[in-house]
């Protein structure tokens, strides 16, 4: 059985450090993360039908009878995981209600005149349809009158199958006030919702999975020497997903009103997500920051891979905020952690949160300005003293480290100017160069083992690094990666990085272990939601198009049941859709029902033979040949 190993004495030093840097007798976010509670829920696990377990809040349980963290778990993330085990049903105000802890995300309940309205559901099936149980449990069977996505992230709607069923959704060809009238439930999300959540989720989706494995600790068990909470909850559920396209997008600020409740919407695209709102509730007083304030430092850039955000967007839109709303607010709510109460508390709040990615933006520019790289302005950085004690800004989910380095992506992309990095070796090929140059691997892991004695962790990991590209079955050279990783881990603030490091351990020591992962499923739940187009999109990143470029292929299609057509073109390997046209020459003209095309992107060999074809149906077979099925099994630690 793997077990990890225990904390060195320079490490629980450094940890120790931490009751010497932070205010732990500040026990403001613990006080917001109890109060309103209403049925606290200990022990919870919540499985699938078929009895796995989906999410485990109970392994956390004994935090709660720790007095002091461990060596192997820095201070202040220990403290923001016991605030995370806290689950339940949590009342924010008379009339707004939260299930938090029951997934990564939480699920906010909010009355209409005549029932409810529910923003953000979740990431799995089975943990909303449990957290909606609780709601009614202690409210009655919930009418539920609309909705709301307030991002395209999977855990704010891969839920949503626990709350509504298809069926039950709005037609969002109907006007919004048609789709009220109709009985139906309206789902509302930001404008571009659909394009991103599917862009995250099904275009780069396998690769996603593979290093959420990392970020979110997956493959570890929880304990003093394993995963930790993330910042914005206690890991990443392994149920069902979902997906219900919008029915209606917000594509402006504007102001609806759902079943006699008023909300004005504020985009801020670009923020936390490319596709985002926040939303205010006169009647309640209540302003929702989606995820743009969510009580920790968040990401500039995700460790999972995803678009690098605009720092200066996320500050510009949260001091908006406060001016549009501030004035009439008394309690500010989100999707992750808890709320906040009491208008001074309120703007102090979303002034330090603005700060803080004001702060990062501004001065990785002036760095840049002066000529130092990402690596260099990552490690130059430092936040002023009084934002560095401030709480909810704590570098739990995103770090000062590699937020800086995406404000300089995003202004000057991946090169730092020296060509020498133009056209850089791959590791393997750069890590068996070393091995050459050094003739032997001994005196370098002596001499690392030396640096690792001294505490110098990070360097002993890069230098391990290249032995292990260069020769994979260096055992000597593994271990001692794994020691330095594991290390870095238990020093690490941030729930994250902790993750990403123990699991580099435990792959160096155990062998590749993604094949041993549970993960969310349900892709073709969320597939289901794509659009013709984005589906060909599919098609396309999935062709090997060296493998294709000498057979080349024309075709009409036509989605009948949508009414869309397409005409289809792959020229040198690469695949043109040409939207609402068709040929007279295409070697075919097939006709399918939307449903059939998914099952075409996902190679069921029964639709491509059951589609109407007029024409050679071999042209159909060869358009989808040269498609590779992606697993999310490759290697990260070594080659």
């Amino acid at each position: 059985m793997y077990k990890n190993k225990e904390a060195t004495a320079i490490t629980a030093a450094k940890n120790a450090e931490w009751y010497n840097i932070l205010n732990f007798d500040d026990e403001r976010e613990k006080q917001c993360a109890l109060k309103g509670l209403i049925e606290a829920t200990d022990g919870l696990v919540v499985k699938n039908d078929e009895g796995r377990v989906v999410w485990d809040n109970a392994e956390y349980e004994y935090m709660k009878d720790c007095e002091k963290a461990p060596d192997t778990v820095n201070p202040s993330l220990w403290r923001h995981t016991l605030y995370n085990t806290y689950a339940g049903l949590f009342e924010v105000c008379d009339g707004i209600y939260q299930v938090r802890g029951y997934d990564m995300a939480n699920a906010t309940f909010i009355r209409t005149d005549h029932g409810w309205i529910v923003f953000d559901v979740m990431m799995c099936t089975q943990n909303m349809a449990a957290g909606k149980a609780l709601m009614e449990k202690h409210f009655g069977p919930l009418d539920i009158k609309a909705v709301l996505y307030s991002h395209s992230h999977v855990d704010h709607y891969g839920g949503v199958l626990g709350v509504i069923q298809r069926d039950q959704a709005a037609d969002g060809r109907l006007s919004f006030a048609e789709q009220l009238s109709s009985g139906k439930v309206p789902v509302i999300a930001p404008e571009g919702f659909l394009k991103y959540a599917i862009s995250e989720n099904i275009y780069a989706g396998r690769a996603m999975a593979r290093r959420a494995q990392y970020q979110y600790g997956v493959l570890l068990d929880a304990g003093n020497t394993g995963k930790m909470a993330i910042g914005i909850g206690l890991g990443q559920a392994t149920g069902n997903t979902g997906l219900i396209a919008p029915t209606y997008e917000i594509k402006a600020n504007e102001t609806l009103v759902i079943d006699g409740l008023e909300i004005q919407f504020q985009l801020t695209p670009g923020t936390e997500a490319p596709s985002e709102m926040n939303a205010f509730f006169p009647k309640y007083r209540a302003l929702w920051m989606a995820e743009n304030c969510t009580g920790t430092l968040h990401n500039l850039y995700t460790l999972r891979g995803a678009e690098v955000r605009d720092a200066l967007a996320w500050a510009k839109y949260i001091l908006e905020s406060e001016q549009l709303f501030g004035d009439n607010t008394d309690v500010v709510f989100q999707s992750h952690n808890w709320p906040h109460w009491g208008n001074a508390e309120i703007r102090e709040y979303m002034e330090n949160t603005a700060a803080i990615y004001q702060f990062i933006h501004d001065q990785t520019l002036h760095y840049i300005n002066l000529g130092y790289t990402s690596a260099e302005i990552s490690r130059k950085l430092k936040l002023p003293e009084k934002l560095n004690r401030v709480w909810y800004t704590r570098q739990y989910y995103g770090t000062l480290s590699h937020n800086a380095k995406a404000v300089y992506q995003k202004y000057m992309g991946w090169y730092d100017a020296n060509p020498v990095n133009l056209n850089p070796l791959s590791p393997e090929d750069a890590g068996k160069k070393w091995a050459e140059y050094l003739a032997s691997a001994r005196p370098v892991i002596e001499k690392a083992r030396e640096d690792f004695e001294k505490g110098e962790y990070q360097w002993v990991a890069q230098v391990m690094k290249e032995l292990v590209f260069a020769d994979p079955s260096n055992k000597e050279a593994r271990e001692l990666c794994a020691d330095a990783l594991e290390q870095l881990g238990y020093q690490a603030e941030s729930g994250t990085w902790r993750n990403a490091y123990l699991t580099g351990a435990l792959e160096l020591r155990e062998g590749n272990q993604a094949i041993h992962g549970i993960a969310a499923t349900g892709g073709l739940e969320v597939k289901a939601a794509m659009t013709p187009m984005m589906m060909l999109d599919f098609i396309r990143i999935s062709t090997d198009a060296n493998a294709a470029e000498k057979d080349d292929v024309t075709l009409n299609l036509k989605v009948e049941d949508i009414g869309e057509c397409f005409y289809l073109k792959r020229t040198s390997g690469v695949l043109l859709a040409y939207s609402g046209m068709q040929k007279e020459d295409a070697e075919a003209t097939i006709t399918c029902s939307k449903i059939q095309l998914l099952g075409m992107m996902a190679g069921n060999k029964e639709a491509v033979q059951n589609v109407g074809c007029e024409g050679d149906r071999g042209a159909l077979v060869r358009l989808l040949k040269y498609m590779t099925e992606f697993e999310i099994t490759f290697n990260v630690v070594e080659p």
